[in-house]
């Protein structure tokens, strides 16, 4: 691709992830390969401009402004990266730059609290302070010394600082011929990977000696001029294109809020309904950025959970039916001691209930209609008793509403205790907690692995009547309702949280009659499915975007 159309369609690139950024980069790329401008045979050459840059240097060590320096190795041919235009030259870094180092002066914390003034403090990544005098009075060419932004990039290494102001011992500071030329190893320095030139990783550094060590391609002082000039307005273009992509993005997220707003205030099916065909309508102009379907489906688990996805059936056998055969079995299975002992709890309060429950539905707590345990104790002394091994569920393993099972680790009990632990298919399995996102997820056993069994930090509920559907229980305990009784009740700390098993047998259940269980799991799952191909549409079209922008970005640089 050509220079010329690559930027005549400049905007039609900015739709790959990190857009902007990664045009960024390659601007900077372009410009230290000389493909940004055109050479100009007037223009003095690079060969004369290092010339000049060596008798300032030399001129400066005999008047004792600078220390002499030992002279730095030529450049080998496998340090070149690229091909440079024939008017340049490669040349070190400190061999065209003047190191002002020595002039820097740190101070403390509590030193600048008393020193508070007008004047810029200067740190690694930029302006860290103000203080109440200054250092340097001219334009200068600052680069960070040490600091994880070496390797992360997240804000520029090579910056100009102007005016006057002070720099602390984290930024290298340089000067050289002309202002021009600073800006132009500003580019230089940001283009480029330093990785080479950085030592440690547990507190990256770049040292002076590294620093002067780089190879730079240098272009006449002229061309650089005009690289910087070039550079500038394409780099201006990015942030409006950047800014302009920002305010599209915000006002299709609060679009987007506005119908989640709507779909959630629906009172019944019908209103659903009304409000989801809103959304359809408008697909494209609401949900043409992924980051917009999680909230979707959320709404939709809430509707699900409330009675408003679908309509309630009179007809249909009530959820009190549904509970009392459950309460039934249950005490069949404590008196074949299949299950153990029912400990009564508290009738549930208005008060723990969020929503209106809709006709034929009942609130019951979790406990009274599933079997819930806990799993098997790590570290356990098994000394003289027979074991085996099996696999085993873990946190990691129970994701919201999936399992993964892609890594599965073994763990050694009796074999007495297989039958005690061992899932069956329907079987709901909990997450104990750990990080925030990690309490009270669920998922369902299928009967992926044969004799598998959980972990004491994953409970397992096993519905006592087929009249609770193991994805109701699952949709609800994973929607924004059933999250919320598990976030009220846990047990915090900084950045954890917890439940026990007595809080989750405590868990308000609210449940449907069956044929409603079925209906709302199947309406669900068709809103879900359609969500799922909308977000992988979306992501195709992101991955397709990114393709073509390093596509283009190869094409041109290589060009």
């Amino acid at each position: 691709m050509k220079l010329e159309t690559f930027f005549e369609n400049f905007e039609l690139l900015t739709d790959a992830p990190n857009a902007t950024a990664k045009l960024r980069g390659l601007i900077l790329q372009l410009a230290v390969r000389g493909k940004l401008v055109c050479q100009d045979s007037n223009d003095e050459l690079a060969s004369q401009l290092i010339e000049k840059i060596t008798l300032r240097k030399l001129d400066l060590i005999k008047k004792k402004k600078i220390k002499s320096t030992e002279k730095l190795p030529t450049i080998k041919e496998q340090e070149i990266a690229y091909k440079i235009p024939r008017v340049w030259e490669w040349v070190r870094f400190g061999d065209i730059t003047i190191c002002r180092d020595g002039e820097r002066i740190p101070l403390s914390r509590d030193e600048r609290v008393t020193r508070k003034g007008d004047y810029d403090y200067y740190g690694a990544s930029g302006i860290i302070d103000q203080i109440d005098s200054f250092l340097f009075d001219q334009p200068l060419l600052l680069i960070g010394e040490d600091g994880a932004n070496l390797i992360n990039r997240s804000t520029p290494i090579a910056f100009i600082a102007t005016g006057k102001y002070w720099v602390n011992n984290h930024a290298h500071v340089l000067d050289t011929i002309s202002l021009d030329c600073l800006k132009y190893l500003e580019i230089y320095i940001n283009a480029i990977d330093l990785k080479p030139y950085i030592t440690g990783t547990a507190q990256p550094k770049m040292n002076q000696a590294k620093m002067n060590s780089i190879p730079v391609s240098l272009p006449p002082l002229a061309e650089q001029k005009r690289i910087v000039e070039k550079c500038d307005r394409l780099l201006s273009i990015c942030d409006e294109i950047e800014k302009r992509q920002q305010q599209r993005q915000e006002s299709i997220v609060r679009m987007n809020e506005s119908a989640i707003a709507q779909l959630l205030s629906s009172q019944n099916p019908d209103e659903f309904r009304q409000h989801w065909q809103r959304i359809c309508n408008n697909f494209d102009l609401l949900y043409n950025i992924p980051e917009t379907i999680p909230k979707l489906r959320q709404a939709i688990l809430q509707l699900a959970v409330q009675g408003k996805l679908v309509r309630q059936d009179p007809n249909d056998e009530p959820a009190s039916a549904l509970i009392k055969r459950m309460i039934s079995k249950r005490d069949k299975l404590i008196a074949n001691k299949k299950i153990n002992n029912y400990k009564p709890q508290p009738p549930i309060e208005l008060s723990e209930i969020s929503f209106n429950l809709p006709n034929g539905w009942e609130c019951v707590r979790l406990g009274e209609i599933t079997d819930i345990v806990s799993g098997v104790t790590k570290g356990r002394n098994l000394t003289g008793r027979k074991t085996t091994y099996y696999p085993y569920l873990r946190v990691a393993n129970v994701q919201r509403g999936f399992l993964d099972l892609e890594v599965m680790k073994e763990i050694e009990i009796p074999v007495e205790e297989l039958e005690k632990y061992r899932l069956l298919v329907g079987d709901i399995l909990l997450t104990e907690g750990g990080d925030w996102d990690k309490l009270g997820r669920s998922a369902i056993w299928q009967g992926q692995i044969q004799d598998c069994i959980h972990q004491n930090h994953v409970f397992r509920a096993r519905p006592l009547d087929d009249g609770l559907l193991s994805e109701w229980a699952v949709m609800y305990t994973n929607s924004p309702v059933g999250r919320q009784y598990f976030e009220t009740a846990a047990k915090r700390t900084t950045n954890l949280a917890s439940i026990n098993m007595t809080q989750l047998r405590y868990c308000p259940f609210p449940l449907p009659p069956l044929a409603e269980q079925k209906r709302i799991v199947e309406k669900c799952d068709r809103l879900m499915s359609l969500c799922d191909t909308l977000e992988a549409k979306l992501k195709q079209g992101r991955d397709s975007s990114e393709k073509l922008m390093e596509v283009a970005a190869k094409q041109v640089l290589t060009a």
